[in-house]
């Protein structure tokens, strides 16, 4: 469905190709502060960057239709818009009968007949994570007033690595590089990895790691509801994310016990652990570390090379070429986006909590 969340819930409408996109939040507290400056501001990070990004020049100006009065939540669903204005579908009428690699053309084809929009992606499209960044400012806003702070940056973009956890902080300053990198110099480097790609008519994926820091002990529930199945759940609705892991992540299965387990200290007399192996939560709950995911962002799948695939009128193999606007890399504009995606999770799973009211 289009609809995530139990308390803070996040309802998505649109496609990439219709005349709009955005977002309804639902069960925000009345008297929240909501900073419209801000909110833009978070869009426009998401917003293609140079010979990075898509020469696709959507302007994302977000309009609130309803939900604030006077610049502070009412109560009542928070409604977010933004048009769709510089559209050009001319090119899609093919893939109803020759299915991209890599794109949902064939399986929208299967679950919605004819009536799919292929346009752009349609549903499926990137586009429509401008609505979980516009709503995703709101949640932070509301985390941010019980002191937790959410920050992501690229941890890894084709062969190039940062080899270095960054704090929050750190995440926030890759803010200063249209990359999102860390550090100027692994920018230059991840840049010239997706300069690459794009130069062979082909894309790179990447790495998003994300941190929320100032979480209580506590949160989330054993079993069915837990944070990292939420978190997961809500990255998994982000279009191109392929895996996840949570601090050790994958690596804790060439460790031992011994090194996995992160000991218990005492710091400023609330018990944390003298490292973060666990990613900020055991048994589902969060414990009061740093919470620290990473997402693996597949490479795009338009490429300007030619590829393979299947006529499916005539059962042939068939040459295809996708040509318009396409994202050589998507793992930058993945940031904030992902950002977004743990802030309303995590308000979501603080106000079923108590945290929030």
């Amino acid at each position: 469905m289009n609809t995530i969340g139990s308390e803070l819930r996040l309802t998505l409408f649109g496609a990439s190709h219709g005349p709009c996109v955005g977002a309804v939040l639902d069960g925000v507290p009345p008297g929240l502060t909501v900073d419209l400056a801000r909110l833009q501001g978070e869009v426009d990070l998401r917003r293609p960057r140079a010979d990075i990004g898509t020469p696709r020049a959507e302007e994302d100006r977000v309009e609130v239709l309803s939900g604030l009065l006077d610049g502070r939540s009412t109560g009542a669903p928070i409604a977010l818009l933004v048009m769709n204005r510089d559209i050009d579908s001319q090119r899609y009428e093919r893939f109803r009968t020759v299915p991209r690699p890599g794109h949902a053309d064939l399986t929208a084809r299967s679950k919605y007949s004819e009536c799919a929009d292929l346009r752009g992606g349609g549903q499926f499209s990137g586009r429509m994570t401008v609505g979980i960044v516009a709503a995703g400012a709101i949640a932070k806003m509301l985390l941010e007033e019980r002191g937790v702070r959410i920050a992501a940056y690229v941890r890894q973009v084709g062969r190039v690595l940062d080899p270095e956890d960054r704090d929050v902080t750190a995440a926030l300053l890759s803010r200063s590089n249209d990359v999102r990198a860390a550090t100027p110099e692994l920018a230059e480097a991840m840049r010239a990895e997706i300069a690459a790609a794009r130069e062979e008519g082909d894309s790179v994926g990447g790495v998003v790691q994300c941190i929320a820091d100032g979480l209580p002990m506590g949160l989330g529930e054993p079993f069915f509801d837990t944070v990292e199945g939420e978190l997961a759940k809500m990255m998994f609705a982000v279009p191109g994310v392929k895996g996840i892991e949570f601090g050790a992540g994958f690596a804790a299965a060439g460790m031992r016990g011994s090194q996995h387990n992160d000991p218990f200290v005492l710091v400023d007399g609330k018990v944390r652990t003298a490292k973060n192996d666990a990613g900020g939560i055991l048994g589902g709950i969060t414990n009061g570390m740093p919470v620290v995911l990473r997402v693996a962002i597949k490479p795009t799948a338009s490429i300007a090379r030619g590829q393979r695939s299947l006529d499916l009128e005539t059962g042939e193999q068939t040459d295809l070429r996708i040509e318009g606007r396409h994202d050589p890399c998507i793992a930058p504009r993945a940031v904030p986006v992902v950002e977004a995606a743990a802030a309303l999770v995590l308000a979501d799973l603080s106000v079923r909590g108590g945290m929030l009211d």
